[in-house]
């Protein structure tokens, strides 16, 4: 299979199905002298994790990283970075009702008819289990970005089906499963959620993801656009139907005079292009989002048809997320940081010699 690493100077190759042995990944192109310890990997492993709360697949994965190759006492060697997760809760025998039928609005059906063949265990490859590797990789990112630019990128859960935050607090992200920023509606996802998971269907959600301190300059025209690069990234990510940069589509309704962000001295007036202008960063905070569709795998029967092209009704057991967004936002982080951390690179052998370029436009305004 095809199409499995994404990249360029910092490259990123996956590999393993839900219900495989292990799943691994191999990143290449990372600085030499980076710290890198197995252990650093834990949180934002635990994060993505299954089976934190029960609105989430009640697998429970240990996600405990090896690292094989690429750190020498302590420290990344510039060569390929292996890293391998052992699966340790398969229930592969959830599956075997419907090994010959296709789940409609999953990937069965169209692996088919690209391969002539799939692995029905949890979706095999098209499984959310392979994000894992992604946060993984991009924990690594995220530490570079850090320590060598100043860069954070966070993200949070900014709309589960039609409920939207009141309100905005940082602190509120992680200190609850769905990282809401608003901690008095948690009581409200929570019996919205456990009605759901008892009337047996799903919903879809929306994921924010932001990168403060990027500096200006990132990106490259046309081909290699820093939007196009994060919108690629984010679609790429299981069940995302949807990708905004900045105001996205509320664009569509405005008027010139209202999207234009307006520069002075001080610094960009707003930023409703997302951080990003011609595919280049502008040095403002940079902001995505993503929409993820409904979990298709559904205790609720549904009409398909089999391998041998015969009507049937569809019904999938198993451990399965009543609303994948809700462990959504680590994954989106990852893959920001990982084509923030690329377009560093390039950015680097192109333009390093290039220097601060006068005027530089503060980000945002104090305050």
């Amino acid at each position: 299979m095809s199409a499995n690493s994404f990249g360029k100077l910092l490259t990123v190759t996956t590999f393993g199905e839900s219900h495989g042995p292990a799943i691994g990944c191999v990143v290449d192109g990372c600085p030499p002298g980076l710290a890198l310890a197995a252990d650093e990997f834990a949180h934002d492993l635990q994060r993505r994790a299954t089976g934190k709360s029960r609105h989430t697949s009640a697998r429970r994965e240990a996600d405990e990283v090896e690292i094989l190759s690429g750190v020498y006492e302590g420290r990344t060697t510039g060569t390929p970075i292996a890293l391998l997760i052992r699966n340790i809760d398969q229930r592969s025998k959830d599956y075997s009702a419907i090994a010959a039928q296709f789940r409609p609005g999953h990937a069965d059906y169209s692996y088919w008819q690209k391969y002539g063949i799939r692995d029905p265990r949890g979706g095999g490859r098209s499984s959310a289990r392979e994000t894992t590797m992604r946060v993984a990789a991009g924990v690594i990112a995220k530490k570079w970005l850090r320590e060598r630019h100043g860069v954070s990128v966070r993200g949070w859960l900014s709309q589960l089906g039609g409920i939207t935050p009141r309100g905005f607090d940082w602190s509120a992200v992680e200190a609850n499963p769905f990282f809401w920023p608003d901690a008095a509606q948690v009581p409200e996802l929570e019996a919205y959620m456990d009605a759901l998971r008892k009337s047996g269907d799903s919903v879809g959600a929306r994921v924010h993801v932001v990168a403060d301190g990027v500096p200006p300059g990132w990106g490259e025209p046309i081909y290699g656009k820093l939007d196009g690069e994060i919108a690629a990234a984010l679609m790429s990510i299981n069940a995302v139907k949807g990708v905004e940069i900045g105001d996205g589509f509320a664009s569509a309704a405005q008027k010139g005079t209202e999207h234009r962000d307006l520069i002075t001295p001080d610094g960009f007036q707003s930023n409703h292009a997302g951080g990003i202008l011609g595919g280049i960063a502008t040095g403002q905070q940079i902001v995505a989002s993503m929409v993820l569709k409904p979990t298709s795998s559904l205790r609720l029967p549904g009409a398909t048809v089999d391998v041998d092209g015969q009507p049937v009704d569809v019904i999938t057991t198993g451990r399965h997320d009543p609303c994948v967004g809700i462990r959504a936002t680590p994954i989106a982080e990852a893959m920001l940081a990982l084509v923030l951390m690329d377009q560093a690179l390039r950015h680097r052998a192109q333009c390093g010699d290039v220097g601060d370029v006068a005027p530089r436009v503060p980000g945002r305004l104090d305050g």
